[in-house]
């Protein structure tokens, strides 16, 4: 019998191979939280007559709503499983984006994205989809959560072009009724397949911490994974959030920069699957060292790059360098934390990238109204990264007990 896979509860098994499927369908589908207002942010701006910093608002709403529906969906997860939360999360996002339709104020706009789109919405097929996944894995857990984790950017692939191109059709107020409804029709069904349990977890031995580097607290490695969380997303964030934006002032046109998005974004699929097949070999925190390397040396390029061809370029090695950074997050609280905390748990991690996301999309469009460009929002996004490397670095010095696999 092949090591880590239990027959009679399915792990390793060809279900978890067809629920990993729809789980990654539901995320794509249900993952069109994170990018619209990315893409209609210039129209929004224009319509409703506002700066650069204020027109962000909504996206930071969106995504802290999603921070702490990360939370609230994993512990609902934790306790019903993973279908009460992700029908909550279609009919919310359906409501979100048709009462975003129909509003008459930026400050309407944004309050549905933070309640309905980010707090009930998405944030149930993102870390609630991610701890489902890594019950039916052990030893291809790292890439399993990979490849759930894709579902995101797989969303952020297909969603920008399609909606830029209902907004060129029917206005950004026609595209989100056609979202909406779009959204609730698919992921209702492929939540209701989803309906078997998790299998149970094998008890977790106290383990021993065999680096002579001290023993580390789930609480205190949890603290610090936050932290880690918030200072790389505020560097991920520049290019995500403001890419379209920034093409539309460098002349290239708001499409140009839809497309460089979804390029982006697809070939962060590609590093969320390879980072998944590494961390399976070398675990999450060598992972999270890699990516946030890689991360942080291709947003440099932004900075002497600003041709149209040049930033289709940077864009596909920025995606191909930071896919994996968030997913191993999950991977090291799987490694290191309780499997019976892991929905919430991972909720809080996948909260603070989410938060760092929000500050940083935020923070960028302040920059760029107070010096006229984004240039020194390049740099800021730079030094947070610098950050989360030395936060990495430390990691890998003082690694905590890791559980066995469960």
């Amino acid at each position: 019998m092949n090591a880590g896979r239990r027959p009679d509860s399915g792990v390793e098994s060809s279900y978890a191979w067809l629920r990993l499927g729809v789980s990654v369908l539901l995320g794509a589908v249900g993952g069109v939280g994170f990018w619209s207002v990315v893409v209609v942010l210039p129209s929004v701006q224009a319509e409703f007559g506002v700066d650069r910093g204020t027109a962000s608002i909504p996206y930071t709403a969106t995504m802290l709503g999603f921070a702490f529906g990360g939370i609230l969906m994993g512990r609902l997860a934790d306790r019903l499983g993973i279908v009460p939360p992700v029908l909550l999360g279609a009919v919310a996002i359906a409501a979100g984006y048709v009462g975003s339709a129909y509003s008459t104020s930026l400050w309407q706009f944004a309050l549905c994205h933070g309640v309905l789109i980010g707090l009930f919405g998405s944030s149930a097929v993102f870390g609630p989809l991610i701890a489902d996944i890594s019950y039916w894995f052990t030893r291809r857990r790292g890439i399993a959560v990979g490849i759930c984790a894709s579902g995101n950017y797989l969303a952020g692939t297909i969603w920008p072009s399609v909606i830029q191109a209902m907004v060129e059709d029917m206005g950004w107020r026609g595209a989100y009724m056609v979202v909406g409804l779009v959204c609730v029709t698919l992921m209702v069904p492929l939540a209701l397949c989803l309906r078997r349990p998790a299998p149970q977890q094998r008890a977790q031995p106290a383990a021993t911490d065999s680096s002579g580097a001290g023993a580390m607290s789930p609480n205190r490695l949890q603290l610090l994974l936050a932290f880690a969380g918030i200072t790389c997303c505020l560097a991920m964030s520049m290019p995500q959030v403001h890419i379209v934006a920034y093409c539309g002032d460098l002349g290239y046109g708001v499409a140009r920069g839809a497309e460089m998005l979804s390029l982006m974004l697809g070939f962060g699929i590609i590093s969320r699957l390879a980072s998944g097949w590494i961390s399976d070999r070398i675990g999450g925190v060598r992972t999270l060292l890699l990516g946030s390397t890689l991360q942080g040396l291709t947003l440099i390029f932004y900075l002497p790059f600003d041709g149209l061809t040049s930033l289709y370029v940077v864009s596909a090695l920025f995606g191909l360098s930071q896919g994996g950074i968030v997913p191993s997050y999950a991977i090291i609280v799987r490694e290191y934390m309780p499997a019976r905390e892991a929905g919430t748990r991972v909720g809080v991690v996948l909260m603070s990238t989410i938060i760092g996301m929000a500050l940083g999309g935020w923070m960028s469009g302040v920059i760029y109204d107070v010096t006229g460009s984004y240039q020194a929002a390049f740099i800021n996004g730079t030094i947070w990264n610098l950050v989360n490397v030395a936060i990495a670095l430390w990691l890998l010095q003082r690694r905590p007990p890791r559980l066995a696999a469960a």
